[in-house]
């Protein structure tokens, strides 16, 4: 059977490197519906950072209050135990306020998050539901590397935002402040304070950029991981019939260790620059300790012993930044890494499926392909100057060995891929001028191997016709040779569908297109895993519902290939031989090689003396 795929190139990779600017305009969107979390959390993280200052404040007049106190020739109990109570009530009372606004804070800053994250997943579904479906056999996007970075991508994007606004931005609002309150106090002390910042800055500057590569590598690694789990569960059956479990393990193994050493190797970058940075914030503290120390030896206008507990602790509120900023850096570099995989996803226009503005209230079924050509992203051409018409009411069958473009046209037919050049047409109406979800709502679809979702009989049946009646379903069934079959299920059509056998499963996907009930039909191989009398049941339903529609049938069956008024055979992407059964069987060539090599490989003639 033909692989199918439209020649137009897939990026499945990023084209531009994620920046912090470019991240944040790309998540906005996202975050300004939302303008009244942002609002009320900007008004909470002012009001924190104000609270944030309440200790170093008070510590500077305590500390005062109390050395004036004992400077005094009597000492004053009554004076110490005043001091001491309005020292308690205001930090007690500022602890008070402290919790209700982290608590506020903490959570309209989640909340902001679940809904910035229901938000972005919804986005990335209705995005991939929109693209084309080369999109998704385009390498690099394998379901387990697509789901990677869809599932991290989220993650990282929406702690993000919660990070920047329970995190960042209390922090940096606290920082400022306290720069600010040092400067007023003492421009000395806080041209220190400020030196000291951006040194910091530019060591975690050189920080992000030795380690983004390690990043990058590390997310790629993880996406490897999940495709490769994903490959062993999708494989389990056909591994464990080799006995291959070993190997597989192996190569499980040698990617986790690959990760494994990229994150290590990343790590111990880390560890170091942080040290480094822990040293310049240290550096700082003893720098604010003896400047302040010397101007109060020195009797500097301004300065006391509470002024150097006070100037400490506002250096500890510029520096918290400092001290959590590696962290808040590291989460960041990693949002801007996923946020690269993930955007790729939202921006990738080029792959989104391209409709028309053609409807028909009715549609006939006659489809015409005039020099079609389509070739694979790698180059190989799988249909050669395609040239065939298939008339409305009639079976056209496709007949061909494995590879030689059945499924292909097929694809084309449906409007799944483009074709390079040439025209392919419904009812003398070009494909592309078509509405998409009009074709597809005349057309019904059976392949060799039909997903089935996760959900009872019933359900699955009804994704052909969501208005369908619980009759119609029933009908449907029969019509699959499958009522008898569910009805003896405890559950009946209850029954999840996943537990059905595989030709229970092909059923299921036949009943659909069944209580679709579309004027054209396109059937690939819809027997193929169903046993001897399924298929004569469900051969007999598809003649029944053939009549007097347009079908398109793919099969190696000989039965459904014989009932055919016209054949289409196809060798290597080119079409060879054409016209009625007998017409083409009285040719020759490669349709009467395969005829008759089915005959010989159902022992024909044995059958045949058996049955006389």
């Amino acid at each position: 059977m033909s692989a199918t795929q439209d020649s137009t190139p897939v990026a499945s990779a990023p084209t531009e490197k994620m920046t912090l600017l470019r991240l944040l305009r790309n998540i906005l969107p996202f975050v300004l519906p939302y303008r009244w979390l942002i609002a009320v959390t900007l008004s909470l993280t002012l009001v924190g950072s104000l609270m944030a200052q309440v200790n170093a404040v008070v510590l500077d007049r305590a500390v005062d209050a109390i050395n004036a106190l004992l400077h005094e020739p009597t000492f004053a109990w009554s004076r110490a135990t005043r001091i001491l109570l309005i020292i308690s009530s205001i930090l007690l009372g500022k602890e008070v306020v402290s919790l209700l606004v982290t608590f506020f804070q903490r959570y309209f800053g989640e909340r902001m998050r679940i809904l910035v994250s229901r938000d972005l997943s919804l986005r990335v579904v209705e995005r991939i539901l929109s693209f084309r479906m080369d999109f998704f056999s385009a390498e690099g996007n394998e379901t387990g590397r697509l789901q990677s970075r869809i599932d991290r991508g989220i993650m990282s994007l929406s702690n993000t935002v919660n990070g920047f606004f329970i995190e960042i931005l209390p922090l940096f609002t606290s920082a400022i402040l306290a720069l600010c309150l040092m400067f007023a106090a003492n421009v000395y002390v806080g041209l220190v304070a400020l030196c000291i910042v951006p040194i910091y800055f530019w060591v975690t500057n050189i920080q992000a950029r030795r380690m983004k590569g390690g990043r990058r590598s590390i997310f790629q690694s993880h996406q490897a991981v999940s495709q490769g789990i994903l490959n062993i569960i999708e494989s389990i059956a056909v591994i464990k019939s080799f006995n291959r479990e070993p190997i597989e393990a192996d190569r499980q193994a040698d990617v986790q260790t690959q990760m494994t050493d990229r994150q290590l190797a990343t790590r111990r970058q880390s560890y170091f620059f942080n040290g480094l940075k822990s040293f310049l914030e240290q550096i700082g503290t003893v720098l604010i300790i003896i400047l302040t120390a010397y101007l109060v030896l020195i009797d500097y206008p301004g300065m006391s012993i509470g002024k150097i507990m006070y100037h400490v602790m506002l250096f500890a509120n510029v520096s918290a930044p400092i001290r959590q900023l590696h962290r808040i850096y590291d989460d960041l570099n990693d949002a801007l890494i996923y946020a690269e995989g993930f955007f790729s996803i939202l921006h990738a226009d080029g792959e989104v499926e391209a409709t028309g503005e053609h409807r028909a209230a009715e549609v006939r079924g006659e489809f015409c392909m005039q020099g079609v050509n389509f070739t694979y992203p790698n180059g190989n051409q799988a249909l050669h100057d395609v040239t065939l018409r298939i008339p409305a009411g009639k079976i056209t069958a496709l007949v061909g060995l494995s590879g030689a473009g059945k499924t292909t046209i097929v694809s084309l037919l449906d409007k799944f891929y483009r074709p390079d050049s040439g025209s392919v047409t419904l009812d003398g109406v070009e494909l592309d001028r078509w509405d998409t979800r009009c074709l597809r709502e005349h057309v019904g679809l059976v392949l060799q191997k039909n997903h089935i979702f996760d959900g009872s009989i019933e359900e699955n049946i009804r994704y052909g016709n969501p208005t369908a009646t619980h009759e119609d379903i029933l009908h449907a069934a029969r019509q699959a040779s499958l009522y008898d079959q569910v009805m003896a299920l405890p559950h009946g059509f209850d029954t999840p569908a996943l537990q059905l056998s595989g030709g229970q499963q092909q059923r299921v996907a036949i009943a659909r297109m069944f209580v679709k009930n579309p004027p054209v039909i396109f059937l690939d191989e819809p027997t193929a895993s169903l046993d001897a009398i399924a298929t004569e049941q469900i051969k007999s339903s598809i003649d029944a519902i053939k009549a007097g529609r347009t079908v398109v049938i793919i099969s190696h069956n000989i039965g459904q290939i014989i009932d055919a008024d016209l054949i289409y055979v196809l060798q290597e992407g080119r079409v060879v031989q054409s016209g009625t059964p007998d017409e083409v069987y009285r040719q020759g060539g490669l349709y009467k090689q395969i005829f008759d090599a089915s005959a010989r490989s159902m022992n024909a003639d044995k059958i045949a003396h058996t049955m006389q």
